[in-house]
């Protein structure tokens, strides 16, 4: 097997090759001009497509779901054409579609209307007038909107690009006839002189730019000075090397902030889930004592209330102390008793050694109200929820028990898979589980245990932190 060229003997046959060079240089040169001409025209199809983008999309599409979702005389049914149109645009220019901003926006565009279709749908399916009008706010006008803005995205940056084209055309070309009338004349002079030393120059730039990007794979992000060159290639790339690094690093921080806002957005929306119904049913119930003669009852009840909700808000805390979540889940507790007297007990028994533990507030109450509504309501009878803690070594352990309807072996693997793998299903039990693991990593979070028509326990496993660690 022979020995591979060295970079420093390619570098010598420059000069053997130098009568080729024009011949080269004008290969070169019309290659140029048929790439260019190849991305001029795809630009160009991306913006005249593009344009073709109904710019009334948002307003027809939530007009014509408000008509459906009120039942007016109105309405024309669902907007799916509409929908699949937007989509069959998007897939049509995410074909044609290479540079980066515009393909994230594209590609942006195709999942919405892809998630709007389901939503449409979703709707459809829903009997209730108030949960069709909360998905027609929360689903549907955000997603129009975003849709719109996603396409009009594309479209500048496709426009953008498209008039940048046009300027590098304009240099390129200028550039690379100036570049062959100077080479024709300097090159024949210049080459054999200046190969040697090309060669020199060359040579160390590309072993030293090779073990850089060895590194770089090994793992090696941090910034360094860029590859010393004559050449302006090499150093062109090296520097391009470092400003791409500091960049991955850049969005690497950039992306672990937009986690952690978007858990700080999960934990918001979790607060805004607590029901209204909720709310209303307990000023019902503060009413029905009141003309029934009951004042302290009813005192109490709105004191309880209070309490609930000046917990939930905790000072603007998102982790609060075990004592403090003890406080709350008891005044919702002791609410919930008032309005289901017949059927619910409660017993709270924590460890006063383990109040100062931390940990994320409305941890406790999803749980206990997943205990009412989905273990004592649906059995016959009365029913008990007890709460307790208990220290297992560096760790705390809550446990929510009730003895309700429980359920079925093939449900409890359901919601036990779908904790562990995040799915959306199981009453909020992979929120809390989810915020658990983002602050206190994989060893904490939920267990669930149930045997049908006994009952289920929900174990809920935090560190044992004071205040100075969390």
């Amino acid at each position: 097997m022979s020995r591979p060229d060295s970079i420093q003997s390619r570098m010598r046959r420059m000069a053997v090759v130098s009568c080729s060079f024009m011949a080269a240089v004008l290969a070169v040169t019309l290659a140029l001009a048929l790439v260019y001409n190849s991305q001029y025209k795809n630009l160009l199809y991306n913006v005249t497509t593009a344009s073709e983008f109904n710019q009334d999309f948002k307003e027809n599409i939530d007009l014509k779901m408000y008509y459906y979702v009120i039942e007016s005389r109105y309405s024309e049914g669902l907007p799916i054409q509409e929908v699949q149109d937007a989509q069959a645009l998007a897939k049509d220019l995410l074909d044609s579609t290479s540079q980066k901003d515009s393909l994230q926006a594209v590609t942006s565009v195709l999942d919405l209307c892809e998630n709007l279709e389901e939503k449409i749908y979703q709707i459809e399916q829903t009997q209730s007038y108030d949960s069709r009008q909360m998905q027609l706010e929360n689903n549907v006008y955000v997603l129009t909107a975003l849709i719109q803005e996603y396409m009009y995205n594309y479209l500048y940056y496709e426009s953008v690009q498209l008039n940048l084209l046009q300027q590098q055309i304009s240099r390129q070309m200028a550039a690379e006839i100036l570049l062959v009338l100077l080479l024709s004349a300097v090159l024949i002079a210049l080459l054999v002189r200046y190969s040697v030393r090309l060669s020199r120059s060359v040579a160390q730039p590309v072993v030293d730019l090779s073990r850089r990007a060895e590194d770089v794979i090994g793992g090696d992000l941090t910034v360094r000075e860029p590859v010393r060159s004559e050449t302006y290639e090499i150093r062109t790339l090296s520097e391009g090397m470092e400003q791409m690094i500091a960049r991955l690093n850049a969005q690497i921080q950039e992306t672990t902030q937009k986690q952690a806002s978007l858990r700080k957005a999960e934990l918001a929306l979790l607060q805004a889930q607590i029901n209204p119904h909720f709310l209303y049913n307990t000023m019902d119930t503060i009413i029905w004592l009141i003309e029934a003669n009951r004042p302290q009852a009813a005192v109490e009840m709105v004191s309880d209330l209070s309490n609930f909700f000046r917990h939930s808000l905790s000072r603007g805390e998102d982790i609060i102390t075990l004592g403090e979540e003890e406080e709350h889940v008891r005044s919702y507790l002791q609410i919930q008793q008032a309005r289901y007297k017949d059927i619910l007990d409660y017993t709270i028994r924590m460890d006063p050694a383990l109040r100062e533990t931390r940990l994320p507030k409305l941890t406790l109450q999803p749980l206990v109200e997943n205990a009412l509504y989905h273990g004592i309501k649906l059995k016959r009878g009365r029913g008990c929820i007890r709460i307790a803690s208990q220290a297992e070594g560096a760790a705390v352990l809550l446990q929510i028990t009730d003895d309700g309807a429980g359920m079925t072996a093939a449900r409890l693997e359901e919601l036990n898979r779908a904790i562990e793998k995040g799915e959306r299903v199981g009453f909020g039990l992979v929120t809390v589980h989810e915020r658990l693991r983002l602050l206190f990593g994989p060893p904490y979070g939920l267990t669930l245990s149930s045997r049908e028509g006994a009952g289920t326990t929900v174990t809920v496993r935090i560190p044992r932190r004071g205040k100075e660690e969390a």
